[in-house]
């Protein structure tokens, strides 16, 4: 298989990187993106041929891949169908943080800052 050429690879990118930024703030865009896949791909830059499959995958095992991505794509391109790597957001871990955590976080560490040294001194 033959590498994707500079101008196709950076259109790639480009609009790859709108629809995960967009899946990833826009609950509105994700379930746009399920729905009707090849319009949102045409909007964002990735327009795929008339009659084309386009299946988005949510969740893959391990990280995801920029250049497994732009070959699956190359192979859509040949084949008609199309897979597209979407990954859910990865989440933060929210737990409760200890007191001390909490003033380490907020400059409460003991070590005082200043942001203009003429404005600490009278």
């Amino acid at each position: 298989m033959s590498p994707m050429e500079p101008d196709g690879r950076a259109v790639f990118v480009n609009g790859y990187t709108k629809i995960l930024t967009g899946a990833w703030s826009s609950e509105e865009f994700s379930l746009r993106l399920e729905a009707d896949p090849v319009s949102v791909l045409a909007e964002n830059g990735l327009a795929v041929e008339a009659g084309s499959r386009v299946d988005i995958v949510r969740i893959r095992d391990g990280e995801p891949d920029l250049q497994t991505q732009m070959q699956l794509w190359e192979i859509g391109r040949r084949s008609g169908h199309y897979v597209l790597y979407v990954p859910e957001l990865p989440q933060l871990d929210v737990r409760d943080l200890a007191d001390e955590e909490l003033g380490g976080l907020a400059g409460g560490g003991g070590t005082s800052y200043c942001c203009n040294p003429c404005c600490c001194q009278s």
